[in-house]
């Protein structure tokens, strides 16, 4: 993802943004023999027939738009398919999960939704509060992500889903893919792929079979799973899912990869369902305040 820390906000957020996108980008190029930069679920599944590993631009941290819209089409025009709403900080748009108010979504993270929508984007509600997340969920018309989330009713952290949410997006169609962060798998602890079993699991019995993936987030944890330490250890994972009796090939794929595919492919349904009906963009005739943080605040 093209993550950019709270710190930066307005203009600052944007252009820390559009060079993440940039290496992303020539990354991609440099290693074009094992990867692929994709923008669509056609492409991954064209990925996947050529041995490819496939690269999904998305921007964590709704800060990075700068309150914009044109900066939001502008990101979907240049590769971007997800946004996470917020990180570690409230927008003025949208609350955190990392801070003290949880705030909820305005209008015009409304028209966020709604943009996002219209355009195909998908939208990560991991770092979102629990009222923004409520409130996107009545919101949106397409499914919806937590990109690297767990149960909150086995690890108490802010990041992780209550049970009513976890209904709730099975209700919406979407998607919870499981962290391996030990901060949301076992609350700062060692946590063990045991561990990780568990809250995969546990959002199955909530949420359903469909509504689970995998969002290790590898890139930007201190301390992974024993048994999980790199991408090399998934097979053990699944491994372990296999064990049970309950858990069928089927259902394994499911979570390693077919769930996520269903969900991109249904957010592309829905803008061209959009696109059909001729709905136009929105247009924003007012800037939006900033976010309480700024730029270099001490």
């Amino acid at each position: 993802s093209a993550y950019v820390p709270c710190e930066a906000q307005g203009l600052d957020a944007v252009q820390l943004a559009l060079e993440q996108i940039d290496i992303i980008r020539r990354l991609t190029d440099m290693y074009h023999q094992d990867t692929i930069l994709v923008q669509s679920s056609k492409d991954i599944q064209m990925a996947q027939r050529q041995g490819l590993i496939s690269s999904l631009i998305g921007i964590e941290g709704g800060h990075a738009i700068g309150s914009s819209l044109g900066v939001l089409r502008s990101f979907y025009s240049l590769g971007a398919r997800y946004l996470s709403l917020t990180h570690k900080c409230d927008v003025s748009w949208a609350g955190s999960s990392s801070t003290a108010i949880d705030a909820g979504l305005s209008q015009f993270g409304k028209a966020i939704i709604r943009e996002m929508n219209r355009l195909g984007m998908m939208i990560d509600l991991s770092y979102s509060s629990d009222t923004t997340a409520r409130d996107v969920l009545s919101a949106t018309r397409a499914p919806v992500i937590f990109s690297h989330s767990g149960a909150r009713q086995l690890c108490n952290s802010t990041r992780n889903v209550p049970d009513d949410i976890l209904r709730l997006v099975a209700e919406n169609g979407g998607l919870i893919m499981v962290s391996f962060d030990s901060e949301d798998v076992s609350c700062g602890r060692q946590s063990r792929l045991k561990d990780v079993v568990d809250h995969i699991k546990y959002i199955r019995a909530i949420a359903g079979i469909q509504h689970i993936g995998l969002g290790a987030g590898y890139d930007g944890i201190e301390l992974p799973p024993i048994g999980l330490e790199d991408v090399s250890k998934y097979p053990d994972l699944l491994a372990a899912l296999l064990e049970d009796s309950n858990w069928s090939e089927e259902d394994v794929a499911m979570l390693a990869g077919k769930n996520f595919l269903r969900i991109m492919e249904t957010v592309e349904n829905v803008r061209d369902y959009w696109k059909r009906a001729a709905i136009q963009p929105i247009e924003q005739t007012e800037a939006q305040p900033k976010s309480h943080c700024a730029y270099m605040a001490s």
